[in-house]
């Protein structure tokens, strides 16, 4: 048996196709690993959103290989899906470069690998009974786990290159997203994240282009089991108002709201294909905090965007210091080919603007750091449920989630306490904030879920 060393990179998305991936070479007989130096088969999954995402995937490609020059190295994931025919010639290191719309087709490309073939397999999607789901080794810290409940994106935000990467909308079935669930909870995941390009688009790809997602959300809180759902980034000019009351009644939902308004300013949001303005998005998340007091919301801001000037980014701050959001994370304008923005300007305007927007995006952090620390408090001196992620060696403490941290992006608790354990829930009293994190102590006696 031959052992394949995986290194995932990009989005939560990708990670369900590594996890995906890994699965498949599992039941082909290989054996995953965590040494990269006792792999006969390194995989990197690659990310295509950004430029900076697709240096990062050169510079990994690269050091995996000198790290074990002896393995077979197969590029996968969403540059490999986009950008093939040019990896295929500047990257002769390559054993194969595997796109990432039909994963069943990995085996495959392995037994031809390592038949002696350099292999280019860009396979279009199949037909969607033939998709493949199951996974086994699951890439995230122990308790939690993605649930991706479509493909693609019919957006087409002026700005994004998902739709030319991932296609147009592509809904996974109802019934395999229940079972998916299932076998999720059977196996003691306490958090389920849903993510989509959009959640609230599921469905709509349909014959009658109706949204299924509260519908889907109904089958899911119905399922049996000590389990909460956290959805991942809802579009917010398609946000479902009715989703607002449904988080309110409905516990096993956390109150938790990822919308990424990607900007304030009338005329940038227009250029980018965006219909809500900066008082409807302002009036979103009152309207969200008015029916869910425990809300927590977060979004993404992005900066750079051609067009945009000193007026339209002190209408961002303008934005964020009244919205006073939870968590906003930002990026910088990436000029991406075949994006309905990529010829609003010129590479060499391009450079000299994103020197700009990243003065911008010190600016806007100085203002929302202090924002974030400030709503942390409201935390203190109160009790939750926090999933244990990690222990600190050496110490009595633990790393953790409560519910207004989602996984990678948000801040972290830190319990001190003995005899925690990874992938289990405690309840704990938060004592302090500390920067943008939260420290916190078990209540005595709490069971560990």
């Amino acid at each position: 048996m031959k052992k394949v060393y995986m290194e995932n990179l990009g989005c939560s998305k990708n990670q369900v196709d590594a996890e995906t991936l890994i699965k498949l070479l599992e039941d082909d007989q290989f054996i995953h690993t965590q040494e990269v130096g006792e792999a006969d088969l390194i995989m990197v999954n690659t990310c295509g959103f950004i430029e900076s995402a697709r240096q990062q995937s050169i510079e990994s490609f690269f050091a995996l290989h000198e790290a074990n020059p002896d393995a077979k190295i197969i590029l996968s994931g969403c540059m490999a899906q986009r950008y093939a025919k040019e990896l295929q010639e500047e990257l002769g290191e390559a054993s194969a470069i595997f796109g990432n719309r039909d994963l069943s087709k990995i085996n495959e490309v392995v037994r031809q690998v390592f038949a002696g073939d350099r292999v280019v397999t860009i396979p279009s999607y199949p037909p969607m009974e033939n998709e493949v789901y199951e996974r086994n080794d699951l890439l995230s810290f122990p308790g939690s786990a993605y649930l991706k409940i479509s493909e693609g994106c019919n957006h087409w935000c002026s700005y994004c290159a998902i739709p030319l990467i991932r296609g147009g909308l592509r809904s996974k079935p109802m019934d395999v997203i229940i079972t998916e669930a299932k076998a999720l909870i059977e196996r003691g995941i306490k958090e389920i994240n849903l993510i989509a390009q959009d959640l609230a688009a599921y469905g709509t790809d349909g014959a009658d282009g109706q949204s299924k997602f509260m519908q889907l959300l109904e089958a899911l809180v119905a399922l049996e089991g000590d389990f909460s759902i956290r959805l991942l980034y809802i579009h917010p000019d398609a946000f479902p108002v009715e989703l607002i009351q449904f988080i309110a009644t409905h516990k096993k939902v956390l109150p938790y709201f990822d919308i990424p308004f990607q900007h304030a300013d009338q005329r940038v949001l227009q250029s980018m294909g965006r219909t809500g303005t900066k008082e409807s998005y302002l009036a979103l998340i009152e309207a969200i905090r008015k029916a869910v007091p425990e809300a927590v919301v977060r979004s993404t801001i992005l900066l750079g965007y051609p067009g945009e000037d000193d007026a339209a980014f002190a209408e961002v701050l303008d934005f964020l210091s009244k919205a006073k959001l939870d968590w906003v994370g930002s990026f910088t304008y990436s000029r991406e080919e075949g994006t309905k923005a990529y010829k609003l300007r010129g590479e060499r305007e391009h450079k000299k603007a994103n020197k700009i927007a990243q003065m911008y995006q010190a600016q806007l952090q100085a203002l929302q750091a202090p924002i974030t620390h400030a709503n942390l408090q409201r935390f203190v001196g109160k009790e939750f449920e926090v999933l244990i992620e990690e222990l600190v060696e050496g110490e009595d403490l633990a790393i953790g989630r409560m519910y207004a941290q989602a996984p990678e992006v948000d801040g972290l608790t830190v319990v001190v306490g003995r005899s925690l354990k990874p992938g289990r829930k405690v309840l704990c009293g938060i004592r302090s904030v500390n920067g943008l994190d939260l420290e916190a102590i078990p209540v005595q006696g709490a069971v560990h879920g």
